[in-house]
């Protein structure tokens, strides 16, 4: 996809005095009393941040912080404390703006935090005269929030509209190249993981993914389903019988084109959904009408593991079992350790992927881990996303 890069902006010198305006993912977690449990979005919008500072632009930032009610401003909205913390990693003091819309007063070599864009009128439904008022702010707009590029907001999308010169920040660009090298150009075979509660919530990602990969590995109750579909029995287990012919559809599509969806061959059961459940390996045809399944069988996580190291792509998008309870978590565990003894490019994204890939210490041998949860999983749709489209838009002209 073609677009325009900040970083050759900066590299030719172009954003050298120029008001830049950054549309960064600052939607971070707090506790009770405001506090930051978790930076990882805070510390990923840095090198944009520090860009355009060495570029010695003049720097305004923003993202949307929770659910605020547009037009009414609450303390708990506030975009403080990622000011506080912004400040500590990039060792400088950075100004948090209120009512900054008609006008910021920011010189080159400065950055300030423009306070929640999304308290802002006409910022969720892209209002066009809130975009152009945005617009008048800048002389580059960039775009640095993958999270929200599904979006099409005043912040996301109506700036980049009307904006000067409308470009992608190195972490919006390096996703989309991760995106481009896993689904575009993928190195063959390409095994898709795609795991969660229910076929209903991905039935279109698994559509869209049965037309192009080679293996669709399935896991979590939309396993459950796939072997209802394949005519096994899964006891009590969490499963959408209405939609067993969906899921026969993605079989005989993937087995028409010579690709697989392999269905497990064991399971480990429960007879309840609890951490300390007894825990019992059973073959896949064998799961007794009281049973619950809570995990792939270590013969199905051996065959997986297996077929991942042999593979070119690996998408990955969802723990294979209850991971969070020990006793059920040796499948998904088998799948990480497989993906990070790969040499295949990998791509993994979804918050409970992400919570894996932090349980067993893979981080470094994942290909890219995509900060994007719903964007993520709109790009598995086959969907393109706004952010991207504009952006595209603007750099062919």
């Amino acid at each position: 996809m073609n677009v325009i890069r900040f970083t050759d902006l900066c590299a030719q010198g172009k954003a050298a005095g120029q008001r830049v305006f950054i549309r960064a993912d600052l939607n971070v977690p707090q506790d009770d009393a405001g506090n930051i449990t978790e930076d990882t979005r805070v510390r990923a919008s840095v090198p944009c941040i520090q860009l355009a500072l060495d570029a010695v632009a003049a720097v305004m930032v923003t993202s949307h912080l929770g659910r605020p009610t547009e037009g009414e401003f609450k303390p708990e909205d506030s975009l403080a404390p990622v000011a506080k913390r912004l400040g500590e990693l990039l060792g400088r003091e950075v100004p948090l703006v209120a009512n900054w819309v008609d006008g910021v007063d920011v010189k080159p070599g400065q950055v300030v935090l423009l306070e929640n864009c999304r308290v802002n009128k006409g910022e969720k439904k892209n209002d066009e005269a809130l975009a152009r008022k945005l617009a008048a702010l800048t002389d580059i707009y960039v775009n640095d929030a993958f999270g929200t590029a599904h979006r099409a907001e005043a912040t996301t999308y109506g700036i980049a509209q009307f904006a000067k010169v409308a470009a992608a920040g190195p972490l919006l660009a390096a996703e989309m190249d991760a995106i481009t090298k896993a689904l575009a150009q993928p190195k063959r075979p390409l095994v898709a993981i795609v795991a969660g509660s229910k076929v209903s919530t991905k039935l279109t990602i698994l559509k869209s993914l049965s037309a192009n990969v080679d293996q669709l590995i399935v896991g979590g109750g939309i396993a459950n389903t796939f072997m209802l579909a394949a005519g096994l029995k899964i006891g009590k287990s969490l499963a959408e019988p209405d939609l067993v012919d969906q899921a026969k559809a993605v079989i005989e599509a993937m087995r028409a084109r010579g690709a697989d969806v392999p269905i497990p061959v064991d399971v480990v059961t429960a007879k309840t959904f609890a951490a300390d459940a007894t825990a019992t390996v059973k073959a896949a045809d064998d799961v007794a009408d009281d049973d619950l399944i809570l995990d792939i069988g270590p013969k199905t996580a051996a065959i997986l593991a297996a077929q991942l190291r042999e593979a070119g792509t690996i998408v990955w998008n969802g723990p294979v079992g209850v991971f969070e309870f020990d006793a059920f978590a040796g499948g998904t565990k088998a799948i990480a350790q497989a993906i990070a003894e790969s040499s295949a490019f990998s791509i993994a994204g979804g918050g409970d992927t992400l919570a894996a890939i932090a349980k067993y210490g893979i981080e470094k041998q994942v290909g890219y881990i995509s900060t994007g949860g719903g964007a993520f999983l709109e790009v598995l749709e086959g969907k393109t996303l706004p952010a991207f489209e504009i952006l595209s838009k603007r750099a062919a002209g």
